[in-house]
Order: C-alpha cells, then structure tokens, then sequence
C-alpha cells in the first residue's frame, strides 16, 4: 500500500507584518497616535499639548517608526514657520483595520472572562 500524499505543508506565520503588529503594540503611543491622526490632530506639536505623558523625542520616535513601515507619511509644508502633518497612508488604513479587529476580539476574550461558566 502506498504511503498517503501530503496535502498540506507546514504553514509560517507572516513574518514581516507579524513583525510590524508586535512592534507596533510594543510602541505604547502608537495607538495613541493613530487616535490622534482619526480625529483629526495630526501636527507633533498639538499631538504632544493633547496627551499627558508624552514627551516630543518619544513621539518623533514613534512616527518614524510607523513610518519606515509605510503606517504614516509626513508631508512637509513649504511656510515660514515651517509646518508639518502627519497623516495615515492606504497600507496605514489597512493595518490599522486589523489592529481594530485585534481590539475586538480582546474585548470578547475579556467579556467572556467575565462572565460564568454555564453548568
């Protein structure tokens, strides 16, 4: 009797977002950020006077992290003073989906938590 074919191959996890999404949680100011730029503040300066605890050299870190990764573009304004936005890119909208959906199901996993277990 032959041996059987294997249908399916060992499956890896994706290595580069799931790298991106780790990074991202690790970075405890990047959600912040993300809430800032959806309602509408998105210059570093404002970003900083709106949240307690954040300094401007921990915020540049952020954004430049988010955007070697392709999460953020800075649009540069030619204007004496110079000024400068930040804003979320398509790759950013979609990634940031996916950091909601992770949201949601850790607030099922809490719900449930609470909850009794049925006898």
């Amino acid at each position: 009797m032959k041996a059987q074919e294997k249908k399916f191959s060992r499956k890896s996890p994706p290595e580069r977002s799931a790298r991106m999404v780790e990074s991202i949680y690790g970075c405890k100011w990047s959600l912040t950020v993300y809430q800032l730029l959806a309602s509408g503040i998105n210059r570093p300066g404002e970003m900083v006077r709106q949240v307690e605890g954040l300094s401007t050299k921990v915020l540049n870190e952020c954004l430049r992290r988010n955007m070697e990764f392709g999460i953020l573009e800075r649009v540069a304004f030619d204007e004496s003073p110079p000024r400068v936005e930040y804003r979320v890119t398509s790759f950013g909208g979609k990634f940031v989906r996916v950091l909601d959906e992770l949201e949601k199901l850790q607030q099922e996993l809490d719900r449930e938590e609470r909850q009794p277990a049925e006898s």
